[in-house]
């Protein structure tokens, strides 16, 4: 197809988006925080965060300046935490390698923690007017689709040919910025996973998906696998008005995240309570009703059991912190402990075993 980028530029300039937040712009910090943040995540849900974000952190040296705990508060609710992690690691690389200023080589940006080739090569070309491919889920989509790319395009040898033809595709610099916002564009608001909007497609014509009705088969999806489930309880540890929070490790599972503390479903609970965290007294209460987070790679079941104990003689550590179930709600936490605790501040007075908070 000679004229798609022509027809791709043109559908944008009347069709596509213009207004969101990291739009109109060329600061490449305002397009990176943007451009991490919708990675597997829907502009929808990026923009409140975004604008956050942004207001707490309004470039590099503010960013790299913040503490980790504070940039994870701001990401809390958003999911795939090392993202923030790395956002924050990445600040702090340039402000000492690069002199705070941001890298305008397609190389340097791709080197920085969390960013792939995909999302540097929209970075070079939203900020810098780089001519470089771009491929991410959205692009991959469509072109599966409109070029009747069969086979997942996870898959190495579907991906390498997706990535030639992605830069066959490209126009030329002056119009690299219009046609990269237009491809995406088109995967998000036309070509979606399901109900895509064929008769408003500028490809309705030549698309091989929807002149061979093949648009549920293209792109091959993902072969299949059993997700594995995964077990725990989560401790509702209660003093008086307040409630125990814990701090994960820095790696792994909502890590460097504040949680509250696990334990394995056979474990004794208050014996635990009592050896584990120092307790004076600890007494169970009957536990709430289970419920589960699904994961990229497992499901997790959570039993979240409720513990009242004295914390008389407990030991202060930086890893735990004893907060009223309000200000819990302000710490990063886990989308699934969030849930747990505004349910609880909504419920209160808590009445668990004849004690109330």
């Amino acid at each position: 197809m000679r004229d798609f980028a022509a027809r791709l530029i043109a559908w944008q300039q009347i069709h596509g988006r213009h207004d969101l937040p990291w739009q109109n712009t060329h600061d490449p910090y305002a397009i990176w925080v943007s451009e991490i943040m919708l990675q597997q995540t829907q502009v929808s849900a990026v923009i409140p965060y975004y604008t956050r974000f942004m207001a707490s952190f309004p470039d590099i040296a503010a960013l790299a300046a913040a503490h980790e705990d504070a940039v994870l508060e701001h990401w809390s609710g958003l999911g795939y935490y090392s993202r923030a992690r790395n956002l924050h690691a990445a600040a702090q690389y340039i402000i000492a390698q690069h002199e705070g200023r941001f890298p305008q080589q397609i190389e340097q940006i791709e080197a920085l923690p969390g960013i792939g080739r995909s999302t540097a090569a929209a970075i070079a070309c939203f900020a810098f007017g780089q001519r470089h491919a771009i491929l991410d889920g959205n692009v991959k989509r469509v072109l599966a689709r409109v070029f009747g790319i069969a086979g997942w395009p996870g898959q190495t040898v579907v991906e390498k040919r997706m990535w030639a033809l992605a830069e066959s595709l490209l126009p030329q610099e002056a119009s690299i910025t219009a046609y990269t916002q237009g491809i995406m564009d088109l995967g998000a608001t036309l070509c979606t996973r399901s109900q895509p909007r064929c008769a408003a497609c500028p490809f309705a014509d030549a698309c091989v998906a929807h002149v061979e009705q093949r648009i549920s088969e293209l792109p091959s999806p993902k072969p299949r696998k059993t997700i594995p489930e995964k077990r725990t309880v989560m401790l509702l540890l209660l003093s008086g008005d307040e409630i125990l929070l814990e701090k994960r490790p820095p790696t792994g599972i909502w890590g460097g995240l504040w949680s509250l503390p696990e334990a394995d479903e056979t474990a004794n609970l208050p014996e635990l309570a009592r050896q584990r965290f120092g307790c004076a007294k600890a007494e169970l209460a009957p536990a709430l009703p289970p419920f589960s987070h699904t994961f990229s790679h497992f499901r997790l079941e959570i039993t979240p059991q409720p513990v009242w104990v004295e914390k008389t003689g407990m030991a202060e550590q930086g890893d735990r912190a004893w907060l009223a179930i309000e200000d819990a709600l302000g710490a990063a936490l886990p989308a699934p402990v969030r849930k747990l605790l505004k349910k609880l501040a909504a419920e209160k007075p808590l009445k668990f075993a004849g004690k109330q908070v």
